[in-house]
C-alpha cells in the first residue's frame, strides 16, 4: 500500500503531466501550488484570450482538463485524491486543492495515465472505419463518471445543424474587433516559448477535416494522409454538455473533456476537440435549443475517429517548462 507523497518530487511529476492536458490555442492557462497538505490549481488571467473567449470558459474548461490530468496521474503513480474545488470563496482563481490519499486508485483512472503522453488534437482527415457503437458507449460513460452528458450527434439533418454552427461561428469571430490579431499571435509564437499553436499542428486542405471545418489558423503545415476523391471521413461528433451554467459546472466538464479524450486515446482513437461554436453566444444558443436540449448547457464539440492508417505520427506540442508554472511552499 504507498503512502500519501510528502515527497515534492512525486508532486512535482504528477503535475509535469497535468501540463499535458490540452487548452485553447495551448495556452496553458494554469499556474499550480505544492504545499505540504497536497497540489493547488489556479487559473492565470492573464492567459485568458479575450476575443476569442470573452466569458472565460474556454480557460475553466482548459482548467478542468488539467485537474483531471493531475488526478489521473496521480492515479499512474498510485495515489487517489480528495478533490476540493473552489476552496478559497475570496478567490476565485483558486480553482481547486488535491490532497493524495493513501486509497487504491480505481484501476481506469491508472490506465489512462499512460494515454496522456499519446493523446494528440489530430485535425486531419480520418479513416473510413465507423466506430462502433460500443466504443461510443464507453465515451459517454467517461463524460458521466464526471457529471457531465456527451451527446452524440447521429447522421442527417443534427450532423449538418452543428457543421452549420462551426461554419457561422468561425464567420461571427472574424469579424470580432482584435480576434485576427489574438489567433495571429497564439501561432506565431517566438521559438522555445512553449505555447500556442504551431503550424505543424495544423493539417493543410482548406481548413476541413472530411466535412467538419477546422478553426482557420493563419498558418498550416501539417500533410493530410493521401485520399481518393470517393474517400469518407467516418468521424463522429459528439457535444459535451455540463450540468451547471456556473464556474463549477464548467470546470467539471473540463474533467470531463479529459477523460473522454484520455479513454478515446486509450481506444485507439484519434480526437479533436472544436470550442470555437461554443465560444459565440448566439451558436452555443443554437447547440443548446437544437442538438442537445435546452436543459443542457454545451460546453464543447469533441471529433473522434480512426486515424488514417497512412497518417504520419503527430509531432508532441510544446509545453512550457515546469518551473515556469509551479511553485512550491
Amino acid at each position: 500500500m504507498p503512502t500519501v507523497p510528502s515527497d515534492v518530487a512525486v508532486l512535482r511529476r504528477a503535475v509535469e503531466y497535468a501540463i499535458h492536458a490540452p487548452s485553447v490555442h495551448n495556452s496553458q492557462p494554469w499556474r499550480w501550488r505544492i504545499g505540504p497538505e497536497g497540489v493547488d490549481l489556479f487559473a492565470d488571467p492573464d492567459r485568458r484570450l479575450p476575443a476569442t473567449d470573452p466569458e472565460g470558459r474556454d480557460l475553466l474548461l482548459s482548467c478542468g482538463a488539467g485537474l483531471h490530468h493531475l488526478l489521473v496521474a496521480l492515479a499512474g503513480l498510485g495515489f487517489s485524491a480528495r478533490v476540493d474545488r473552489f476552496p478559497d470563496p475570496q478567490d476565485s482563481d483558486h480553482l481547486a486543492h488535491v490532497r493524495p490519499t493513501d486509497a487504491v486508485p480505481a484501476p481506469g483512472a491508472v490506465r489512462l495515465a499512460g494515454a496522456i503522453p499519446r493523446r494528440h488534437t489530430d485535425r486531419r482527415r480520418f479513416a473510413a472505419r465507423h466506430v462502433d457503437q460500443a466504443v461510443l458507449d464507453a465515451l459517454v460513460r467517461a463524460a458521466a463518471g464526471w457529471g457531465a452528458h456527451l451527446h452524440v450527434v447521429g447522421p442527417g439533418n443534427a450532423r449538418r445543424q452543428l457543421l452549420e454552427m462551426l461554419t457561422r461561428s468561425a464567420t461571427l469571430q472574424r469579424q470580432q474587433a482584435g480576434y485576427a490579431a489574438e489567433l495571429a499571435m497564439w501561432t506565431g509564437r517566438y521559438t522555445g516559448s512553449g505555447d500556442g499553436i504551431r503550424a505543424d499542428a495544423v493539417a493543410v486542405a482548406g481548413g476541413r477535416a472530411g466535412d467538419v471545418p477546422m478553426r482557420p489558423f493563419p498558418r498550416s503545415g501539417l500533410v493530410q494522409p493521401p485520399h481518393s476523391i470517393e474517400h469518407v471521413d467516418a468521424s463522429v461528433l459528439m457535444v459535451l454538455s455540463a450540468a451547471t451554467a456556473d464556474a463549477v459546472g464548467t470546470l467539471r466538464a473540463g474533467e470531463a473533456t479529459s477523460a473522454v479524450l484520455l479513454t478515446a486515446t486509450d481506444l485507439g482513437l484519434a480526437t479533436t476537440p472544436l470550442s470555437q461554436p461554443l465560444e459565440v453566444a448566439s451558436t452555443r444558443a443554437a447547440i443548446s435549443r437544437n442538438i442537445v436540449g435546452p436543459q443542457r448547457f454545451p460546453q464543447i464539440v469533441l471529433r473522434v475517429g480512426w486515424a488514417h492508417a497512412d497518417s504520419a505520427n503527430l509531432v508532441s506540442t510544446a509545453r512550457r517548462a515546469l518551473d515556469h508554472v509551479l511553485r512550491t511552499g
